[in-house]
């Protein structure tokens, strides 16, 4: 499908998450080595700023999904972004004045993090205006796209940028990310219908109990949610385990280690390419599950690396063959989400979505880091891997009951 045919709100939209993407993943790691080699505090601290950051944000993200069906999408996300720009601006300017503190780190781990959550669920209300339902899977797809791109590329770059320029210039750059970002979603003038929106009156905060119940009461949606939220909080609960015992305790060097994760994203963008191809040649139902069990039954391989080039092989091969399924899965599974919740629930489900996921990543990130001290970092990377496998078993195997398709169309997982 060519790109014109998406229109040109959604090349604005497109790009405008390209941005923020790209500024994001730039700033991959700044926040720790502001961190250490600044604050010089240990790795408890360092691990807190990630899992209590990411915990804190979700849990004020919970009465943010009122405020998001009450409000016009594309003002959520320019106000998100917004939040963003300036939260993260107030980092150089501590760093300079001599004022940083570790606490402030914190604060703005926080603020990033609900106001990504917002970002995220009025993201997907809007996409479904601008993007007409036959398209949506196309337009999620080059989201994932982007993800992948920016993730291979974002850290290498970022991080020679942190060598050259330090650690706050960096996240100067990606505070410019999100305001580009605002300015983008600004720029589109496609009207917003009102059937996106609810009274605000007739919402609570406790409302957004309805947003666990309607994923619990979907047969279909409640094994695909618990299923992306096992399997990403189990993936990112070894993120820096790998990080120990990959430069740690292996002594890769650091090309090695930038290698290994950067190269295989590229599977992940060449995935995204093909999911609207392979959902058209064998349907949605067979590739949703046939990717979603593949793409838990790799990440165990890692627990065999070793030093030198074969692990960094090994370690690519695994990465490659995992990432390429997510790309495939993720963009068919955020089309199903969005093609079957309700226009006036979207902005609650998808908070609702959101917010377990960040919670449990961050409290499996915690129980994990708890589980290496115990033990060492393979042996944690092993368990995940082995209760990975049993993920696929979440998966919506049964047919579906003929249920009318709910209005098309948002963003990723």
């Amino acid at each position: 499908m060519a790109r014109q045919e998406l229109g040109r709100p959604f090349g604005r939209l497109w790009s405008a998450y390209a941005a923020s993407t790209a500024g994001t993943w730039l700033g991959f790691g700044a926040f720790p080595l502001l961190a250490i080699q600044v604050l010089h505090v240990g790795p408890a601290e360092v691990s807190t700023l990630a899992a209590a950051g990411s915990a804190v944000g979700a849990l004020l993200a919970l009465a943010l999904g009122p405020w998001v069906e009450a409000r016009r999408k594309k003002l959520v996300m320019i106000v998100a972004d917004l939040v963003r720009f300036g939260a993260l601006l107030t980092i150089p300017a501590a760093y300079f004045a001599g004022l940083l503190s570790y606490l402030q780190l914190l604060v703005v781990t926080v603020i990033s993090a609900a106001a990504n959550i917002a970002f995220a669920a009025a993201g997907g209300a809007y996409l479904r205006q601008l993007v007409r339902p036959d398209h949506l899977l196309v337009a999620n797809g080059r989201f994932e796209s982007v993800t992948w791109t920016a993730t291979a590329v974002g850290p290498t770059v970022g991080g020679a940028a942190i060598s050259l320029l330090g650690p706050a210039v960096t996240v100067s750059a990606t505070a410019a990310g999100f305001l580009l970002s605002a300015l983008g979603i600004g720029a589109i003038r496609q009207k917003e219908t009102g059937s996106q929106r609810v009274k605000a009156g007739k919402l609570r905060a406790c409302d957004l109990v309805a947003g666990w119940r309607f994923l619990h009461d979907d047969r279909h949606l409640r094994p695909l949610f618990w299923n992306t939220v096992a399997v990403n909080a189990l993936i990112m609960a070894t993120e820096p385990l790998l990080a120990v015992l990959l430069l740690g305790d292996l002594h890769w060097v650091a090309w090695q280690y930038g290698l290994a994760f950067g190269l295989p994203c590229v599977g992940g963008f060449a995935g995204a390419r093909v999911a609207p191809y392979l959902e058209g040649r064998y349907g949605r139902r067979r590739v949703l599950i046939t990717s979603g069990a593949l793409r838990a039954l790799w990440p165990v391989g890692l627990f065999f690396v070793m030093p030198g080039n074969a692990g960094v092989v090994l370690v690519v091969a695994v990465e490659l063959v995992m990432i390429t399924c997510m790309g495939v899965f993720n963009p068919l599974s955020a089309t199903e989400r969005l093609q079957r919740v309700p226009a006036e629930r979207i902005g609650r489900v998808l908070v609702a979505w959101k917010v377990t996921g960040t919670g449990a990543s961050a409290g499996l990130t915690a129980l994990w880091g708890v589980l290496a001290a115990v033990t060492d970092a393979r042996t944690a990377i092993g368990v995940a891997g082995v209760l990975l496998l049993g993920t696929p078993f979440l998966l919506p195997h049964r047919p579906r009951a003929r249920e009318p398709e709910g209005p098309g169309p948002t963003t990723t997982t």
